[in-house]
């Protein structure tokens, strides 16, 4: 059980530092704004990451509890949200020198993102599922907190590797020479991602 349970925080630390809008929004934060505001944004991100993982557990163990109609409404609205975002950042990166939307309020904008972000649920289940699936008899109503708590000691570690990543001269440096390219590369990523989810919603 406790290998269960390790194995199930580093799944969930790898589903934090997979490349996706999260992270791109954690790096954007930090490199232009500093650690503390992306260390809110990510503290914010957890509320998701929690949500998703409590999710992808049911599932994996209790499929037929989840209707259809939570993840088409949870994916029609990660995609307006993104939509929303890579308007926002190609805004930005026509004025350089305003700061960071995202900076504003990182802790509430990183709960909003968290439970709207679109990669977060298949990845996870994916990840659990090859953990935890030939154990499943391990997951029960009473086990499911521990899995939790895993997962967020997980996503905390992973989270903590973001901060110091973002704080690095060498990262900040790179950041300043090519910030409104960068925006502009960070808000198609989103639009790419709100086509890819829309797409598989149809």
């Amino acid at each position: 059980m406790l290998t269960l349970l390790l194995a199930t925080a580093l799944s969930c630390a790898l589903v934090v530092l997979t490349p996706g809008p999260g992270v791109l929004t954690a790096l954007h934060i930090g490199t232009g704004s500093g650690r503390r505001p992306a260390a809110r944004f990510l503290l914010g991100h957890l509320a998701g990451d929690l949500l998703w993982a409590l999710l992808a557990l049911i599932a994996l163990r209790w499929v037929q509890l989840l209707s259809p109609v939570v993840f088409t409404a949870l994916t029609a609205a990660s995609a307006l949200y993104l939509v929303y975002l890579g308007v926002r950042a190609l805004m930005s990166a026509s004025a350089p020198g305003t700061p960071s939307a995202y900076a504003r309020r990182p802790l509430a904008h990183g709960a909003v993102f968290g439970l709207t972000n679109p990669k977060s649920y298949p990845v996870t289940l994916a990840v659990f599922t090859s953990v935890i699936a030939g154990n499943i008899g391990l997951l029960t109503a009473a086990t499911v907190p521990l899995f939790l708590l895993a997962a967020a000691l997980g996503c905390v570690a992973a989270d903590a590797v973001l901060v110091w990543l973002v704080g690095l001269r060498a990262v900040r440096e790179l950041y300043t020479r090519a910030a409104p390219w960068i925006t502009r590369g960070v808000a198609f990523l989103f639009f790419g991602f709100a086509a890819y989810s829309l797409v598989h919603l149809i």
